[in-house]
């Protein structure tokens, strides 16, 4: 299938042309039809799918069909809530390329920045409204934002929403919508909560389900190297003198530990920069603008700092710590090897991570080979 064979409107297909796309990805074949038919939808999709695609393009084909009258063009006609500040800079980047033929205006809002430029985007009018849900709840407390007239509400990575806390904030945020609405509703995992919270939101929804959480892509060589803790640095060290790696996303446990990892490969001549919730809006915006432009070779980050870093031909993700949840590893990965790609992922094991490594076996149905020709393997 291509994206010709799925009856976009032409602003979107020459957008879609200019961006290098023909293929759509599976959910994007399965979603796009269905969210056009005004259905609600339950899409079940990990990261790197080519989700964000597969509710922007139609979202915008729905509202360049059906303009508003006369005199309600300040309306907010669309609300997509998502967990975190760089996650909704790259659903905004992604309107923008897709809507750049046609008239949908959309702006961005989340907190840790100044509220001025966000207030006046909103003060000029905005179709599409892409927001975090702190930042979100106080601009509609002061006025700034009404939500009465809305006619779509996207809730993006409702798991991670419930993992940081913000199941409250959703749920005052619903409260505040019409209850004659499309409703779009896209989780990596399904536990019981998100399950009914789900419920709570559609109305007789589509669903669409693709590569679980459980799996991991097969353009993914994923390679683990059982080391001391305290050579964890210098066998990061000897991995990047292979100058083949232009760039490395690297993933720590804690903030402390990302900062911590910079000031190793600093100190070794490698161009890094960590990206974690400690940092100013700013900051972690230039770091992810240098890495993509690969004047960074190394970004550090957190897994929440990261979720929604979405880099062109990423070629390898290295888990300098394993993570205690091992849906993340999925996820973690899930930053290479996309779209078709090949990609490389690195472990690094100490032997107090061995239960974590174990866990990630079990959940991804494998072992995942160790590689033993190293300087610090033991």
């Amino acid at each position: 299938m291509t994206f010709q064979e799925l009856e976009l409107i032409e602003p979107i297909s020459k957008a879609l042309q200019e961006e290098g796309y023909t293929t759509p990805t599976p959910i994007q074949q399965q979603a796009i039809p269905l969210i056009l038919k005004k259905n609600d939808l339950l899409g079940c999709a990990q990261t790197g799918t080519g989700k964000t695609a597969a509710f922007a393009i139609p979202i915008l084909q729905i509202l360049t069909e059906t303009p508003v009258p006369r005199g309600e063009k300040s309306r907010i006609r669309c609300l997509i809530m998502t967990p975190t500040r760089e996650l909704a800079i790259q659903i905004g980047e992604s309107f923008s390329a897709y809507g750049r033929h046609t008239k949908i205006r959309h702006t961005v809002i989340f907190g840790g920045v100044g509220q001025k430029p966000q207030t006046d985007a909103l003060s000029r009018g905005v179709d599409v409204l892409v927001a975090t849900p702190g930042r979100l709840l106080d601009l509609i407390n002061q006025g700034f934002i009404k939500l009465n007239q809305l006619e779509l509400f996207v809730l993006d990575e409702a798991d991670r929403m419930l993992d940081m806390g913000f199941v409250h904030d959703v749920k005052k945020v619903l409260k505040l919508l019409p209850k004659k609405r499309q409703s779009l509703f896209f989780s990596a995992t399904m536990p019981p909560a998100i399950v009914t919270l789900a419920d709570s939101i559609l109305s007789n929804p589509s669903k669409v389900e693709v590569t679980p959480v459980s799996s991991t892509a097969d353009t993914i060589r994923q390679t683990v190297f059982h080391v001391n803790k305290s050579d964890k640095n210098a066998l990061l060290l000897h991995i990047l003198e292979d100058q083949a790696i232009a760039t490395a996303l690297v993933f720590t446990r804690t903030k402390h530990g990302a900062d911590k990892v910079v000031k190793v490969l600093r100190k070794a001549g490698v161009t890094s920069e960590a990206i974690h919730g400690n940092k100013s809006q700013s900051a972690r915006q230039n770091a992810l603008k240098n890495f993509k432009a690969q004047t960074t070779r190394v970004l550090v980050a957190t897994d929440i700092a990261a979720r929604g870093i979405d880099v062109d031909a990423l070629t390898h993700v290295i888990n300098y710590e394993i993570p205690n949840i091992p849906e993340t590893y999925v996820h973690r990965i899930g930053r290479t090897g996309r779209a078709g790609a090949k990609g490389i992922a690195l472990s690094f094991c100490d032997v107090e991570e061995k239960t974590y490594l174990r866990d990630i076996h079990k959940l991804i149905s494998k072992n995942i080979p160790v590689e033993r020709d190293h300087p610090f393997s033991r």
